[in-house]
């Protein structure tokens, strides 16, 4: 019998258990479908035991079909055959038939672990691990591995090799894909860590971080549903590029309940893409901010009144400039957050009025204090003085108002220098969208001024459906791109995981943060209550091709230790194409880079280049004749974390200057290529 009938013979094999696979997914539909149905009837019963068995029942329902109706491309993609002779088949799911025997294990039960973990040097009890891969509900291609040779039974057939690499040259699409099929040991080592304290996932380009840490929350949500699936997961990641990147690989694994949010999205209620200069973005990110800030709410607001003058009894009682500042400064001094401090700062007024009152006391002017108190305190004129000279402060007016470089100097005294100041009264000045930079910011000031009370609903005006809005809520915080990440930004983060246990990826080598050792104190803050810290280091590049990150290499091998740089395991035996040309020659040069490789490659082409080129770029390649829905045209930082087919790096000299990390950024941009890169040099 030739391989290719062998082959054959073996997919059919498997085509029957994936046809009974699918058959018993359409039977647990149905039934999750009729249970949805015969939830509504209960619930027609208007008594409490009713309602409350209709709510648990339609849950029940909704949470099944979620996971049956998740992506089921490929739902069957593993097997085991064990010495002994029974064997299991792995999927993105766990099926049962009617007799509750298992059609297909869930890759994240402990049964499944073996897929992944088993090796020749240690097979397990697995004497065969076969990938299946499929087209829809088609298999249509098989591959080995004989783990377990000596124990083999004579009949056993062995298809082909090499499973991970055929995935490795598959090509790209606009979405992450799950790699639940093709998780090598030292990826699910990391995956399958115990779920308390802190997981940290450091490796080069290629690595498979991102997908590891993605596949660590599915995971986990698996293992702990109860303790995880109420307070949810959060997924921080660099861009809402990324964001979209990797969107689809959780809700192919059927699970749901994981917000994604770029760093600029962190905060409910606000959302931005735009990023700051690099010099104006270190500024926002410095831990200095805080202080500024605190500073920020101390100062009165820019049309607080400055003279309080009240008429009581014949007597004109005022409260000058000078006793103003010094009540506000008491007042400051005694902690606690703005917004929550009117009623101590009226008090402080009133009985400052006292104090003027009794100095001003002769014998026809005998006040008594609780008569004044009371007396003015219910006087519309000082009620609104109150509002006027101690108002509530939102976080967003406290950055306008510092576009006032005088009043930014005073906040900022001893901590920006002059430089520093002008920068960031100018980037606040007639604001029309703010940056993720300052989204840290915000969230900081909201903190440290406290809720602003509530405003009283006009007359006729419908009440807003409540929020339960709790920000501290998440059980399990995943922060991809960590090396980038502003101490203000981990401060950030950190609010939202103070009772979370945590998984942080991240390589110091891609790092565009400038102070290393800044950012450390701010993360190790942010994560002070965690007790327990393990990690794991990825060293194989599975993305790149050896000659594509040869040269990526290249350009920080200088700057850091080896070992802090990955292994590529791949080659194509083609070298990555560097041009050099006369600046003017750039825009032509870029056209014939992109209609190149478009021709060449199959999957998404990436163009990335200096953050302010970006429109500059897009325009120079409306005039050329490609597929355009295939390439896609970033900024160096929007290139963080992402992978194409192709690739071209324009200017390589800009990245790198454009950085305040150099040639770091440039490393970034060079590495995203899975099969072909051209790099563009203007001289």
């Amino acid at each position: 019998m030739s391989e290719a009938s062998i082959k054959q013979a073996e997919i059919a094999v498997e085509q029957q258990h994936v046809d009974r696979v699918y058959a018993r997914l359409d039977e647990l539909r149905s039934e999750a479908e009729a249970m949805r149905d015969k939830s509504y009837e209960y619930g027609r019963e208007a008594t409490p035991e009713a309602l409350n068995e209709r709510d648990v029942m339609l849950h029940h329902a909704n949470r099944t079909l979620q996971a049956l109706n998740a992506e089921s491309e490929g739902l069957v993609f593993g097997r085991l055959d064990f010495a002994g002779g029974d064997a299991v088949h792995i999927g993105r799911l766990g099926i049962r038939d009617p007799q509750f025997e298992n059609l297909l294990v869930d890759w994240r039960a402990p049964l499944a672990a073996a897929f992944y973990q088993a090796t020749p040097e240690q097979p397990l009890d697995v004497i065969r691990r076969r990938v299946i891969r499929s087209s829809r509900e088609q298999v249509v291609d098989l591959s080995d591995d004989l783990l377990d040779p000596e124990r083999a039974p004579s009949d056993m057939r062995v298809i082909g090799d090499g499973a991970l690499m055929a995935a490795l040259t598959r090509s790209r699409g606009d979405s992450m894909r799950n790699i639940v099929a093709t998780i090598q040991k030292e990826q699910d080592d990391a995956i399958r860590a115990p779920e308390g304290g802190v997981t940290e996932i450091t490796g080069g380009p290629g690595t498979g971080k991102t997908a590891v840490a993605l596949h660590r929350a599915a995971y986990l949500l698996y293992r702990d549903q109860r303790r995880l699936g109420g307070p949810g997961v959060l997924v921080v990641g660099p861009s809402p590029v990324f964001m979209s990147y990797i969107s689809r690989v959780l809700p192919s694994m059927g699970e749901h309940n994981v917000e994604l949010r770029a760093l600029g999205e962190v905060l409910d209620g606000i959302s931005t893409a735009k990023i700051d200069d690099p010099r104006t973005a270190e500024i926002k990110g410095s831990s200095r901010m805080v202080k500024v800030l605190r500073r920020a709410l101390r100062l009165p607001p820019p049309e607080a009144p400055e003279l309080l003058q009240m008429f009581y009894r014949g007597t004109v009682l005022k409260l000058q400039a000078d006793d103003l500042k010094r009540i506000r400064r008491t007042l400051h001094n005694k902690g606690g957050q703005p917004n929550r401090n009117r009623m101590r700062a009226a008090d402080a007024l009133l009985e400052a009025l006292w104090q003027k009152a009794k100095q001003a006391a002769d014998e026809d002017f005998q006040p008594d204090r609780d008569r004044l108190i009371a007396e003015i305190g219910d006087r519309i004129e000082f009620h609104r003085f109150l509002v006027a000279w101690w108002p509530a402060v939102y976080p967003m007016q406290v950055l306008r108002w510092l576009s006032d470089p005088a009043r930014l100097s005073q906040a900022a005294r001893r901590l920006l220098s002059a430089e520093e100041v002008d920068l960031l009264a100018k980037s606040w000045s007639e604001v029309t969208e703010w940056t993720v930079a300052d989204i840290a910011l915000i969230d900081e000031l909201r903190v440290l001024a406290g809720a602003p009370p509530k405003r009283r609903r006009a007359e006729g005006e419908q009440e807003q459906p409540k929020r339960a809005v709790n920000y501290d809520e998440y059980a399990h915080v995943v922060i991809d791109e960590s090396q980038d990440l502003s101490p203000m930004q981990w401060r950030m983060v950190g609010r939202r995981g103070r009772h979370a246990s945590w998984t942080i990826v991240g390589d110091p080598v891609q790092s565009s943060w400038p102070d290393a050792e800044e950012a450390a104190a701010a993360r190790r803050e942010a994560l002070s209550a965690q007790r327990t810290h393990r990690r794991f280091t990825l060293r194989t590049n599975y993305r790149n091709s050896a000659e594509i990150f040869a040269l990526a290499a290249d350009a920080v091998r200088d700057l850091v230790p080896a070992d802090d740089l990955p292994v590529a395991v791949r080659t194509t035996g083609v070298e990555p194409a560097v041009r050099e040309m006369p600046a003017e020659q750039l825009p032509a040069a870029v056209r014939t880079a992109a209609e190149e490789l478009v021709a060449a490659a199959e999957g998404t082409i990436g163009l990335i280049t200096t953050m302010a080129r970006r429109d500059e770029v897009r325009e120079w390649l409306s005039t050329a004749d490609f597929d355009a829905d295939r390439v896609r045209v970033v900024g160096s930082l929007e290139a963080k974390g992402m992978e194409y087919d192709a690739v071209v790096v324009i200017d390589p000299d800009g990245l790198a200057a454009e950085s305040s990390t150099g040639r770091r950024a440039l490393y970034v941009a060079l590495s995203r290529a899975t099969q072909l890169l051209t790099v563009l040099k203007p001289s």
